[in-house]
């Protein structure tokens, strides 16, 4: 039995990680391993749990159920081990965190690699993408999170915020005209973000907000497509403050009524109630949360 409870945990972390290189590592066995520990599970239970390509792993039915059952025995054990040494002073472990594809470009980098040299035991696995990730069904720790938070299961902590402006680029300007407002924009082509509302927010000076829809032909699911498509005339978006100033620079975007502000994004992380390893996902939080002062976004 101690050997079966053993094989299905190294499958566990193939799954985890994608992988038999990646769970290898991760474990310090060799692949090859990993990929027979594997098999040989199959063989003693009678089933196939992983498909096989040389592109990627994707689970059977039957892989699928033992996962779901490993991740609470693996989740019970590390709860276990938590509980005897909560004081560590050199924690280990490994934590999977997903993030918003462009924060790659920001300060917040800065407090993940701090973070990474204070726990040097600790392994961490990113995935950074702007399409949001599912916490459970893809077995993350920690999600990074922009925009305003819905009341959910999850627990959540601010670590920030981050500034947008409202760009287009200057031939579009020049062929709109510089408008004097924000109704002036109902006409112009919005390129629009998939995972935010077709309505923008102005505000002015004096805290009278405007809404706005416009018109839209386009829709992405990052920043990075935002600023390349505006950047290419295609019209008008909201991007990170970040984005936009590196347009300014390169003379490929210009501040479309620069008097008037967008709401900020509120930057959270977000994890489970009953976290996979909850010392170090509490650990990780208080890090980015204490550090964002002095790594504003």
């Amino acid at each position: 039995m101690i050997n079966k409870l053993r094989a299905i945990a190294i499958f566990s972390y193939v799954v985890d990680n994608g992988s038999f290189r990646g769970a290898a590592k991760q474990l310090g066995l060799a692949p090859s391993r990993v990929s027979e520990t594997v098999s040989n599970l199959e063989r003693d239970l009678d089933v196939t749990l992983l498909y096989r390509s040389t592109r990627q792993l994707s689970l059977t039915h039957e892989g699928r159920l033992l996962h779901e059952q490993t991740k609470a025995m693996l989740a019970a054990a590390e709860t276990g081990l938590d509980a005897i040494n909560p004081g560590s002073m050199d924690p280990q472990g490994a934590l999977r965190i997903t993030a918003p594809a462009f924060v790659t470009q920001t300060a917040l980098m800065d407090t993940f690699a701090a973070f990474g040299e204070s726990h040097p035991r600790i392994n961490l696995h990113f995935d950074f993408s702007d399409t949001p990730r599912d916490l459970i069904k893809d077995g993350y720790d920690v999600s990074i999170r922009a925009g305003w938070l819905e009341d959910s299961e999850f627990l959540s902590r601010s670590i920030g915020t981050a500034d947008r402006l409202l760009v287009a680029s200057p031939d579009y300007v020049l062929q709109r005209g510089a408008p004097s407002g924000p109704t002036d924009l109902e006409a112009w082509n919005w390129i629009r973000f998939s995972v935010r509302p077709d309505q923008t927010v102005l505000t002015d000076p004096n805290g009278q907000e405007v809404t706005v829809t416009g018109q839209s032909h386009i829709t992405v699911n990052s920043a990075d497509a935002l600023y390349e498509f505006v950047a290419r005339g295609r019209g008008v978006t909201s991007i990170p403050e970040h984005l936009a100033c590196r347009g300014f620079d390169r003379g490929e975007l210009v501040h479309v009524l620069p008097d008037w502000s967008l709401k900020s994004l509120g930057l959270y992380a977000v994890w489970p109630d009953h976290s996979r390893r909850e010392n170090l996902t509490t650990l990780f939080v208080r890090f980015l949360a204490s550090d964002k002062s002095a790594h504003p976004l």
